[in-house]
């Protein structure tokens, strides 16, 4: 495999690594009871997945 005959210069690092952040975590609301949920997960507050009961969750009195 060839390999590279030069440095790369900082600034040139420094260009590709400009998409390597973090990135804030994805949240939105559940359809069924509005809770805030992190994407594709099941809803922790009534146990609703894209509008289905995934999880039987029982009433706290």
């Amino acid at each position: 495999m060839p390999n590279p005959k030069h440095r790369f210069s900082q600034t040139r690092t420094a260009k590709r690594r400009t998409h390597h952040k973090v990135e804030g975590v994805q949240l939105s609301t559940c359809s069924h009871c509005g809770a805030t949920v992190l994407s594709h997960r099941v809803c922790p507050e009534c146990g609703y997945y894209r509008g289905k009961e995934a999880i039987k969750k029982e009433a706290e009195a």
